[in-house]
């Protein structure tokens, strides 16, 4: 483990206990597991005294084998000043994708959660504007869900095995 990581996940321990569900270093990040109900506080914490003060990323993901938890939000942070950058990931069942918006510890996050809710379906409660970015307000489904086709089904060289699923 890198010594940002190892820092980190001791302050996060000291400061929120139990928080944090497993961390590790991914392709040169420290990574962070977290409960959903502790993601404002600790994100809000390494904002104001860790100088965590620029959120790169926002992003939902669908991984459809992992059972109960098949959906995340990863949050991707950079410290400035220092040039460090972290990554947390949230996950969480289908049933339960509502999540407190980012918006008031950064602005920035108005558009990320826009685009997780139209392509996955989070729900940011507190969000100032949440309403679909990129695609119809008609749609009735998440397009980027892992469990829909890729591609008409009456076609045979566009089966989903061809595109990595």
């Amino acid at each position: 483990m890198s010594e940002l990581h190892d820092n980190l996940l001791q302050a996060l321990e000291e400061r929120f206990p139990g928080a944090v569900i497993s961390s590790g270093d991914e392709r040169d990040f420290p990574v962070f597991h977290l409960q959903k109900n502790q993601l404002i506080a600790v994100l809000t914490f390494l904002k104001q005294e860790k100088g965590f003060n620029f959120l790169t990323t926002m992003c939902g993901i669908h991984y459809p084998e992992q059972g109960d938890l098949e959906f995340a939000l990863m949050y991707q942070l950079h410290n400035m000043v220092q040039n460090q950058r972290i990554r947390f990931k949230v996950f969480m069942p289908k049933s339960q994708l509502d999540v407190p918006t980012l918006t008031t510890i950064w602005p920035a996050a108005n558009w990320m959660e826009r685009e997780a809710f139209d392509f996955y379906g989070f729900k940011f409660t507190g969000h100032p504007d949440l309403r679909r970015i990129l695609n119809m307000d008609e749609m009735n489904y998440h397009p980027l869900r892992k469990e829909y086709a890729l591609e008409d089904a009456g076609r045979d060289d566009k089966e989903d095995k061809y595109f990595g699923r």
